[in-house]
C-alpha cells in the first residue's frame, strides 16, 4: 500500500450518495481559518455546562413562576424553587451517570464481541470494512488495500470496525462521575438564579426581580449557546429570552388560574 488511498473522482462522499449538507448557509467570512480544529477541549467542556445550567435556570423558573401565580405564602414559592433545584439537579446527575456508564459498557461488549469476531470470523471483518468504504466511494481495489492495512493491526481494527459498525467512538465516552458532577453543578446555579431573589425579598420585589435576573441570565446563557454554535449573538440572546419567557408566561397564567379557582 503506497500509503495514499485514492479516491474515484466523481464518488459520492457518503453511503447514501449525497453530500453532506448544512441545514443552515453560513457566510464564509464567519469562518474559523481552514487550519483551526472543529472544536477545541475548552468548547468540548463548555458545551454541557451552557446547556446543563439552561436546563436549570427554564425549568425553576418555569416552576417558580407558576407557583408564584397562585399568590400563595411566600414560604411556599421557596420550597417549591428549592424542591425543583434538587428534584432537577439529582434528576440531570443521575441522568448523565447512567448515560454515559451505559455506554461505556456497551462499548466494552461491543470491543470483546468486536475481538471475538476478528479471532474466528476475519474474513467476514475484512469483507465488511472492505464494503463500507466502498460505499463511501472508494475504488474497489482501494478499499480492499485500506482494510487490508488496518486488519493488519488488530487493536485499530476493533476500534476502527465498532465505530463503523455501530457508531461508538470511545474518544467521546467520557467520565461517568464527571458528566453526572458537571450536569449537577450546572444545573444547580442555573436553577439557583430565579430563587435568590426569593431568597432575599418578599411579594413584588421578589417577583420582579426573579423574572429580571432570568432575563438576563438568559440572556447571557444564550450568548454562550451563540458562541459555541456560530450564531448571530443578538439572535441568541433573544431567542433564549424568548423561549424562556414563553415558559414562565405559560406556568404563571396556569398558577393563576389554578390560584383563582381554588381561592
Amino acid at each position: 500500500m503506497n500509503g495514499r488511498v485514492s479516491r474515484s473522482r466523481d464518488a459520492p462522499s457518503s453511503a447514501g450518495g449525497d453530500l453532506v449538507r448544512s441545514r443552515h448557509d453560513f457566510d464564509e467570512r464567519s469562518l474559523p481559518a481552514a487550519d483551526q480544529p472543529h472544536e477545541t477541549s475548552a468548547s468540548g467542556v463548555l458545551r454541557p455546562i451552557v446547556f446543563g445550567a439552561n436546563d436549570g435556570l427554564v425549568s425553576n423558573l418555569a416552576l417558580v413562576m407558576g407557583v408564584a401565580g397562585a399568590n400563595p405564602e411566600p414560604g411556599v414559592i421557596v420550597l417549591a424553587g428549592i424542591a425543583g433545584l434538587l428534584a432537577g439537579a439529582f434528576s440531570m446527575g443521575v441522568g448523565e451517570y447512567i448515560s454515559v456508564q451505559s455506554q461505556r459498557e456497551l462499548l466494552d461488549f461491543q470491543i470483546a464481541f468486536q475481538r471475538k469476531q476478528l479471532r474466528e470470523a476475519p474474513e467476514q471483518e475484512h469483507a465488511i470494512l472492505a464494503r463500507i468504504y466502498r460505499e463511501r466511494g472508494f475504488e474497489a481495489d482501494k478499499a480492499e488495500q485500506f482494510a487490508a492495512a488496518v486488519m493488519d493491526d488488530h487493536d485499530h481494527a476493533v476500534r476502527l470496525l465498532i465505530f463503523e459498525e455501530v457508531g461508538l467512538d470511545e474518544r467521546s465516552i467520557g467520565s461517568p462521575l464527571a458528566a453526572a458532577g458537571g450536569s449537577f453543578v450546572a444545573f444547580t446555579a442555573g436553577a439557583l438564579i430565579p430563587l435568590v431573589p426569593y431568597l432575599l425579598a418578599k411579594g413584588d420585589p421578589a417577583f420582579f426581580g426573579s423574572i429580571a435576573v432570568s432575563l438576563v441570565a438568559l440572556a447571557l446563557l444564550g450568548t454562550g449557546i451563540a458562541i459555541l454554535t456560530r450564531r448571530p449573538i443578538p439572535y441568541g440572546a433573544a431567542r433564549q429570552m424568548l423561549l424562556g419567557g414563553i415558559a414562565a408566561a405559560v406556568t404563571f397564567a396556569v398558577g393563576r388560574l389554578i390560584g383563582v379557582q381554588t381561592s
